[in-house]
């Protein structure tokens, strides 16, 4: 008998349940983090972006940041955590861990996938519309400010829509680094790393995040997360719901 821990919307973790823990009277192992698919086919955003591209950065590099956390917290008191407790625990004041840059990349991808659909782009509308012409003046100044984040990130990174106590903004993240350590709101992110899009477009960054936010953002995903984020009482850890509670 197993409850589901459930993270970044996809990866589902099971744990026994409490009576089950009583019966056993012994110390709960956590099972293994697991990588989700995207949720859609990997061909499902073709042409803008590559089933290649998708076999590559999913089924390759995000595989590899969760079975590189796997072996690095087994056995350790990080197992007992969940993907948000062990990015916390690691960020370590800013001097970031190995286990911090795989748990991270590991949240960071599956937030990636979620921010995309087949035929996405468009705009936003209802209330995330609103918010974000109040603080932008409009979704054409907010995509400007996400296409220079995106493009002047050096090296490797992520842009990024956040949410600080229902006040938006755009910042850029090196290497794994994320708003949840930054006590920000992830909303939407776009993927800088050149394996995000070397296979589609070579070097050209530019062009690979207008095609992001032209044909592939889903924007009502991130109207979902906006909601989450509002929503007081929930248990919301960078836009998602985490259900951690016993029954």
């Amino acid at each position: 008998m197993t409850q589901s821990r459930v993270l970044a919307g996809q990866a589902v973790i099971s744990r026994p349940t409490r009576a089950v823990v009583q019966a056993r009277s012994s110390v709960i192992t956590r099972a293994e983090f697991q990588l989700a698919p995207p949720p859609y086919e990997l061909d499902a955003l073709e042409p803008k972006m590559s089933k290649k591209t998708l076999e590559f950065h999913w089924g390759k590099h995000h595989r590899t940041y969760v079975t590189n956390l796997n072996n690095q917290i087994k056995g350790t008191d990080l197992e007992k955590k969940s993907l948000e407790e062990v990015i916390k625990a690691t960020w370590n004041n800013g001097k970031p861990t190995p286990e911090f840059n795989n748990a991270a990349q590991a949240w960071n991808h599956t937030f990636f996938w979620e921010s995309m659909k087949p035929n996405g782009g468009g705009e936003p509308s209802g209330e995330l519309k609103a918010a974000i012409e109040k603080e932008f003046g409009s979704v054409g100044e907010l995509k400007a400010q996400l296409k220079q984040a995106g493009a002047t990130q050096f090296g490797s990174g992520w842009a990024w829509l956040v949410s600080d106590k229902g006040k938006l903004s755009v910042i850029k993240t090196p290497n794994a680094e994320c708003p949840l350590h930054l006590g920000k709101t992830a909303l939407l992110t776009i993927d800088v790393w050149e394996h995000a899009y070397y296979l589609d477009v070579q070097n050209l960054r530019p062009t690979y995040i207008d095609t992001f936010l032209e044909h592939l953002v889903n924007w009502d995903k991130v109207a979902e997360r906006y909601k989450a984020s509002l929503n007081e009482g929930a248990e919301a850890e960078g836009g998602w719901r985490v259900l951690l509670s016993w029954p």
